[in-house]
């Protein structure tokens, strides 16, 4: 399994993977564009003989605070680790940033706290991060837990 940066012609990609689990309200979704804007942001696990399998992004919030967003793996690829990889890879981005924390909104609460999250009050994040919350549809009815790792 090799991660790597996302690339312009893996933003397709992204989409369809995002989209199946936003259509099953485990994810949220996002946009075409949003995913351009982003895509310094996004890393991707491949196979070497087959098709992306993970895709996961970082996005630095603050001075010390980083979001790992949009983690999600091709169902035939589940329980292959790749996640937990994904945001390995991810929480050494942040670590080489500067940053001391990340948190996720996460629906996959157990999946996070095995790899040492914490689960926080979304109230005590920055509001630089309600930002992105304005642009969703569950706005202001949010049902994703908030959760928090030290580095």
């Amino acid at each position: 399994m090799m991660i790597r940066p996302a690339i312009s012609s893996d933003v397709a990609t992204i989409l369809e993977i995002l989209d199946h689990y936003a259509a099953k309200g485990q994810l949220l979704p996002r946009s075409r564009s949003d995913l351009y804007d982003n895509l310094r942001d996004f890393i991707v696990a491949e196979k070497s003989s087959g098709p992306v399998a993970g895709i996961g992004a970082l996005h630095v919030c603050w001075e010390d605070l980083g979001e790992i967003r949009s983690l999600a793996v091709r169902p035939e690829y589940a329980g292959q680790g790749i996640g937990r990889r994904l945001v390995q890879d991810c929480e050494q981005e942040a670590v080489r940033l500067g940053l001391k924390r990340v948190f996720t909104l996460t629906y996959q609460d157990r999946f996070f706290a095995r790899l040492g999250y914490q689960i926080i009050d979304k109230s005590g994040l920055p509001h630089k991060i309600w930002a992105d919350c304005l642009k969703c549809a569950k706005f202001p009815d949010c049902d994703e837990i908030a959760m928090l790792k030290e580095l």
